[in-house]
């Protein structure tokens, strides 16, 4: 028997009314899939059974990595690597499904990378269908003036449609998890605000939000090197806080950031 490992983050979902909800949130039948850590292949074996044109699974751990060869064969293409170290743009010609039961420890590292690395046009996922520590999906989904609202809102928003599904108990994991979980479901955007470096975004919200219970004075004269004038101009009040300025607002400050350093 395969024993979780803490150091990976790994809790198995084992609940068959929850893994049966995961494949119907959308039709998956011909579809091109990618699972990220797949643990001991419970949801990988439901995908199977939907009929999709192909499943690509993400294993870091050596020796599940061995049982899923057992337990699949042929049936899915399995990576053997750290889902950080993948650049997810090259994984597959094809657009990908994406589910994944992320380990908590990395979950919004991987969450905000592939945000940031998106293309502007060929995106490689439809949907991503993944679980989180209630904790961080709440953050994710959480809008502007509640106590959530965060640089991962801001940045999740910017390129995805969010929907939550479900909250998942901890007794539909093994080992329990100390945390509930929640189910969340990912699209695209069509359209969204482009900018020269995703990165400044991520930066601009990491500045604004190192001192959230603080009003924005100090970080925007941080960032745009103590120009008062400009806020005037942008009707933009620093004595707000940083959880008072929505979605629209971080994005706007980024494409002036980017246009006053071109």
């Amino acid at each position: 028997m395969i024993k979780a490992k803490k150091s990976l983050g790994q809790n198995f979902l084992i609940d068959h009314n929850i893994i049966d909800k995961i494949v119907t949130i959308i039709e998956i039948k011909n579809k091109n899939i990618l699972e990220i850590g797949p643990g001991t292949g419970n949801l990988t074996s439901k995908i199977l059974e939907k009929n999709p044109k192909k499943i690509l699974v993400i294993e870091k751990d050596d020796n599940l990595v061995k049982l899923l060869k057992q337990k699949f064969n042929s049936k899915i293409d399995i990576i053997n690597n750290d889902i950080l170290k993948i650049e997810e743009n090259s994984l597959c010609n094809q657009t990908l499904t994406v589910f994944g039961n992320l380990p908590y420890n990395i979950s919004t590292e991987i969450l905000v990378k592939w945000i940031l690395n998106l293309r502007q046009k060929k995106i490689w996922f439809d949907y991503l269908i993944l679980m989180f520590q209630k904790e961080v999906a709440d953050r994710i989904i959480s809008e502007y003036n509640t106590k959530d609202y965060g640089r991962l809102s801001i940045i999740t928003n910017w390129r995805l449609k969010i929907q939550k599904i479900c909250d998942i108990n901890p007794s539909c994991f093994q080992p329990k998890p100390k945390v509930d979980s929640s189910l969340l479901l990912f699209e695209p955007k069509r359209n969204f605000i482009e900018f020269k470096n995703p990165k400044n975004l991520e930066k601009i919200t990491r500045i604004f939000f190192m001192h959230r219970r603080k009003m924005i004075k100090k970080p925007f004269l941080e960032i745009f090197d103590g120009n008062k004038n400009l806020a005037l101009k942008i009707g933009l009040d620093l004595k707000l806080r940083p959880q008072n300025l929505d979605f629209n607002t971080y994005f706007n400050l980024t494409k002036v950031y980017e246009q006053l350093r071109s």
